[in-house]
C-alpha cells in the first residue's frame, strides 16, 4: 500500500463525555487551526475534511452509571464514528480522526477493524499514551470512559461498547503495542501485565531508545496483519512540549522521540489509519499543543527532513 497515492479524510470528534474535565471538545478545531490540511497537502495528499461527528453537551445528558459515565451517549457518538471510518476505508481513503477524549478510539478502531474483517484480515494497534487506558467499569477509580478504551477493544469492559459492530475483541493482544506509559492505576498494573499486549514504559524508552522500541512495536503490529492503526494520546508526550492536555504526567516522550516514532511508522508504509486525542486548548499556550499535534501527524504521513 503506497500511502503517497492516497486521499486522507479528516473526521473531528469534539467529545469530552469520557473525560474528567471539560475542554477536549475543542481539540479538533485547534488541530485544524494549526494547519493540518495545508500541511498534508504540502506533502502531496488530497485532503477531504468530513467535518465533525455530532456530540451532545454533557449538561444535556444524564451521566448514567457512576462506573461508566455517559456510556449511552459515548456509544452513540462512537457508533456514528465507526460508520464514517469504515466508509472512508471502503472508498480507499485513510481516515485521520481528531479528538476529543480517548474514548473515541472505541469507534475509530471498530470501524477500521470492521473494514479489514470483511476482507478476512486483521489489524495491529500502536497506542501512544501516558496511561494504559485499560481500566474497566469494575476497577475504574473515576468511571471516566477515556480510561477504558484499550481494554474495550481487547474485549474487556462495558458490554455495549465491547460489542460495538457486533464482534469482540477488535484486535489480538499479540499485535497490540502500548508506548510511553508512566502513570497507571493500582489495579491496572496487573491488568496490563496479564493482558499479553506489548507494553513499553518510559523506562523502556529511556534504556533502549525510541528507535529500538519503535522497530519492535512495528514488527509486532504488522505480524500477520493488513497493517496497523495508530492511536496517539497527546499526554503520551512530556507536558513541556504539550501543555494542552487534561491529564499531564511529567517525564514523557519528547518532541524528537515522538517524531522519530511517527517517521518510522511512515517508513513502514503499513499504517491503515490514525487518530490523535486529548488536546485541550483551554490548558494550552498559544496553540502550541495543536502545532505539535500537526507535527506528529505530518511525520506519520511521511514528512521528511530531507
Amino acid at each position: 500500500m503506497e500511502m503517497q497515492s492516497k486521499t486522507i479524510r479528516l473526521v473531528g470528534v469534539p467529545m469530552d463525555l469520557g473525560a474528567g474535565r471539560r475542554g477536549v471538545d475543542m481539540g479538533p478545531s485547534a488541530i485544524r487551526i494549526a494547519g493540518v490540511t495545508q500541511g498534508l497537502q504540502q506533502i502531496g495528499f488530497t485532503v477531504i475534511d468530513d467535518g465533525d461527528v455530532g456530540v451532545p453537551a454533557p449538561e444535556s445528558r444524564d451521566p448514567g452509571p457512576a462506573n461508566a459515565r455517559y456510556v449511552d451517549a459515548i456509544y452513540h457518538v462512537c457508533n456514528r464514528l465507526r460508520l464514517r471510518v469504515r466508509r472512508a476505508l471502503e472508498l480507499g481513503e485513510i481516515p485521520l480522526v481528531m479528538g476529543g477524549d480517548h474514548s473515541i478510539a472505541i469507534g475509530t478502531i471498530a470501524g477500521v477493524v470492521e473494514h479489514y474483517r470483511n476482507q478476512q484480515q486483521t489489524i495491529g494497534l500502536i497506542w501512544i499514551d501516558a496511561h494504559a487506558d485499560m481500566n474497566t467499569p469494575e476497577i475504574s477509580p473515576t468511571g471516566n470512559i477515556h480510561g477504558m478504551p484499550l481494554a474495550t477493544v481487547l474485549g474487556q469492559g462495558h458490554p455495549r461498547l465491547v460489542q460495538m459492530g457486533g464482534f469482540s475483541p477488535k484486535v489480538q493482544k499479540e499485535n497490540v503495542c502500548l508506548i510511553g506509559i508512566r502513570d497507571l492505576d493500582a489495579h491496572e498494573r496487573a491488568v496490563v501485565r496479564d493482558s499479553g499486549i506489548h507494553a513499553y514504559t518510559m523506562r523502556d524508552v529511556d534504556e533502549r531508545g525510541m528507535r529500538a522500541v519503535a522497530q519492535e512495536a512495528i514488527a509486532f503490529a504488522t505480524a500477520g496483519t493488513a497493517g496497523f492503526h495508530v492511536s496517539f494520546d497527546l499526554d503520551g508526550m512530556d507536558p513541556r512540549f504539550v501543555p494542552g492536555t487534561g491529564t499531564p504526567v511529567k517525564g514523557g516522550i519528547n518532541w524528537r522521540e515522538a517524531n522519530l516514532l511517527m517517521e518510522m511508522v511512515a517508513d513502514s508504509n503499513r499504517m491503515t489509519s490514525m487518530e490523535i486525542t486529548e488536546l485541550n486548548p483551554i490548558l494550552d499556550v498559544k496553540n502550541q499543543s495543536g502545532e505539535v499535534a500537526v507535527d506528529v501527524i505530518l511525520s506519520a504521513f511521511g514528512k521528511r527532513i530531507l
